[in-house]
């Protein structure tokens, strides 16, 4: 902490990693049906560049940051189910976990069980959820599926290029160097082509024999979209979900049917842990995955919360692989 005060990460303008800074930040008491937690290790996503940015408007000023991991310190009038001590992990709608302390609402805190680190909490709630929905809910993979997987060295995609194999699909990562390549290769992709050297669409095709994938999940947006509507099979399923090159462009509908009656969806996490039980399920589901292995947790970057903007830096310069965690 910088003295009695905690700290946080906070920006005043949209901008580059040089509008953030630290603060002491004052966190009054739990309200009630809220947990005091002090946080352990906090998750960096791509949606925290969005937030600073303001591609996503927020109230300035504001902090930063959707996951975090820690324990539980205080807890408001009307909590139940909890006690002080407790190791949590929450993914929240609103910023603010780039922070020493925070209160959260108790129904967006989930248990963290024994063989899970607060590290690899603080990278599987947004991250780890979201490779759950893309895979269970929005489309159901299945043994014998063929999955197209955009950054398929990031902390989404390895997460869900691992639980992917660990079903029975064969997945086909795209990553930006032969380094991430490895990478994915390690965890869960058959084969793995580089942006910018292999031709998308036509390794995939060779790959597939002609038919095409039956899933394209791209986090990329701008530079990929068209060509992954490409790679899908006859009533493939496009499932953009990211916009780390910009958002992708407005298409008519007629594109979708000259391509074989494809579907097209962007969903976005919170729309399928909208309520209390919908959260837990799908966190009992991830964590099991982790603790049998299915799914192994790639911590590839640690910096001091103090070194917030660095983070920032090297995940828009596309030099991390796998999880990025702040540490306070």
């Amino acid at each position: 902490m910088l003295g009695a005060m905690p700290a946080a990460i906070r920006f005043n303008t949209n901008g580059g990693p040089e509008v953030l800074y630290l603060e002491d930040l004052p966190v009054g008491k739990p309200a009630p049906q809220e947990v005091q937690l002090r946080h352990t290790a906090i998750g960096v996503n791509y949606i925290d560049v969005y937030d600073r940015t303001g591609l996503y408007p927020v109230t300035l000023p504001s902090g930063l940051g959707r996951e975090a991991a820690g324990v539980i310190t205080a807890l408001g009038r009307g909590v139940r189910g909890f006690r002080v001590g407790e190791r949590v992990a929450y993914v929240f709608p609103s910023p603010g976990a780039y922070s020493e302390l925070r209160n959260v609402p108790a129904e967006r805190l989930v248990k963290v069980p024994r063989g899970i680190s607060d590290e690899q909490a603080a990278a599987l709630m947004l991250k780890g959820l979201t490779a759950h929905f893309l895979i269970r809910r929005t489309f159901r993979v299945k043994r014998g599926d063929t999955l197209l997987v955009h950054a398929a060295a990031g902390g989404v995609g390895l997460i869900l290029c691992q639980w992917a194999r660990s079903l029975g699909a064969v997945v086909i990562g795209v990553v930006g160097s032969e380094a991430k390549a490895k990478l994915a290769r390690r965890h869960g992709c058959r084969h793995v082509l580089i942006s910018g050297r292999d031709e998308l669409v036509t390794r995939v095709k060779a790959l597939t024999r002609g038919a095409g994938v039956a899933v394209v999940y791209d986090a990329v947006g701008k530079d990929t979209f068209m060509e992954s509507l490409d790679c899908l099979k006859r009533l493939g399923m496009m499932v953009t979900f990211g916009n780390a090159s910009g958002p992708p462009p407005a298409i008519s509908p007629f594109e979708l049917t000259k391509r074989g009656s494809l579907f097209l969806t962007r969903p976005t996490l919170f729309n399928y842990i909208g309520t209390r039980a919908e959260l837990t399920a799908a966190a009992r589901e991830l964590f099991a995955a982790v603790r049998s292995r299915k799914v192994r947790v790639v911590i590839g970057q640690r910096y001091p919360l103090s070194r917030a903007a660095d983070a920032h830096r090297d995940l828009e310069g596309r030099r991390t692989t796998g999880s990025t965690v702040l540490v306070p």
